[in-house]
């Protein structure tokens, strides 16, 4: 995947120190995280009803790395908080995995379902929030209190950062904006779409010059929530430098992400007809030149920031592992993907 010299220097430009963080992240972050991850396995394997326990499963095998990327950041914290973050990511980006396995896989789920299923992710970082009944639009099935275990999971996590107060308002933030968009994405085609774009015409005076699927792209990213998590992770972080930080993950470097996934997975959507916000853009190169500036932005944005060098490490593996994925290379995007490699100087 690094045959390129772009690649390579990629690669390279992580240095010693870069070098020194990935072998942590390797060699200590991701085992942890896939150990959590393989006790919140068992309990899933444990769902009563054999619908729902295909999809928890299904949420666990196949996005795993979910899970481990989105600990990437505890590679900055030491070890007790380190362990205290992934803690909380792991049983939090599953119940984000299940929800939309839930969503998008599972049969019969009306469209009322999807606000009340997301109310899952809103009690799981709002501790104030009395706990709801998930499934009570549906799917009308057993869970064995799976969904909620992961809730209580996060919550108690949540109860241990020593920084959770400076962050709640911004992660109710985002996750409010996630749960909106699974409202809409899910809808048939066209209805979504226009929904998406009324939805963004409301937020648009607060994030001006986007388009509709860039925004919702945004929206549907967890990181900005890990990012909150981070700072929380450490005492008394400052209010400005928490701002900063929601500021250069949402809307710039959240889009960014979901972008990327889209960008890769352009074929597997058209063979299903599914919603890909890359396949908005009017081409290939217009798509391409657009989020080349919007990784401009996210890089100059984090680069900014107090403790930078860790949110611009986040950016530049989140880069490299979707431009260097084998998706790239079997739908000919080698050259887009070099540009989009590029634009983080």
């Amino acid at each position: 995947m690094f045959r390129t010299p772009t690649r390579l220097r990629r690669l390279i430009a992580f240095g010693p120190r870069g070098w020194v963080r990935i072998v942590r992240f390797l060699a200590v972050i991701i085992p942890h995280a896939s150990g959590r991850l393989a006790e919140i396995r068992e309990d899933a394997a444990a769902i009563p009803d054999p619908a729902l326990r295909e999809q928890a499963l299904a949420s666990i095998d196949g996005k795993a790395y979910h899970v481990q990327g989105g600990s990437i950041l505890a590679t900055f914290l030491r070890p007790g908080a380190a362990r205290r973050y992934v803690e909380i990511v792991a049983p939090l980006e599953t119940i984000y995995d299940y929800l939309d396995n839930l969503c998008d896989r599972l049969d019969g789920v009306p469209e009322d379902a999807y606000a009340t299923l997301h109310e899952a992710l809103l009690d799981a970082i709002d501790p104030n929030r009395p706990l709801g009944d998930y499934y009570r639009d549906g799917p009308k099935r057993d869970d064995g209190g799976y969904l909620l275990r992961l809730v209580r999971q996060c919550r108690e996590g949540l109860s241990r950062l020593p920084a959770f107060d400076a962050v709640r308002d911004r992660l109710v933030e985002v996750a409010t904006f996630y749960a909106e968009l699974q409202s809409y994405k899910h809808l048939p085609p066209q209805q979504r779409e226009d929904a998406c774009l009324r939805w963004y015409e409301r937020n648009s005076a607060r994030f001006p010059g986007m388009q509709w699927w860039e925004f919702a792209a945004a929206c549907g990213s967890s990181l900005p929530v890990f990012a909150m998590l981070f700072a929380a992770s450490r005492p008394n972080p400052r209010a400005a430098d928490v701002g900063a930080t929601f500021h250069a993950y949402f809307p710039y470097l959240s889009a960014v992400h979901i972008l990327l996934d889209y960008f890769i997975d352009q074929a597997e959507d058209r063979e299903h007809h599914e919603l890909n916000f890359v396949a908005a853009y009017p081409g290939l190169d217009q798509a391409t030149a657009r989020m080349r500036a919007l990784i401009q932005e996210a890089a100059r944005r984090v680069g900014a920031l107090a403790d930078g060098e860790y949110h611009a490490f986040l950016l530049n593996a989140m880069c490299l592992f979707y431009l260097t994925h084998p998706k790239v290379f079997e739908q000919h995007l080698d050259a887009q993907s070099i540009e989009l490699l590029n634009a983080l100087g």
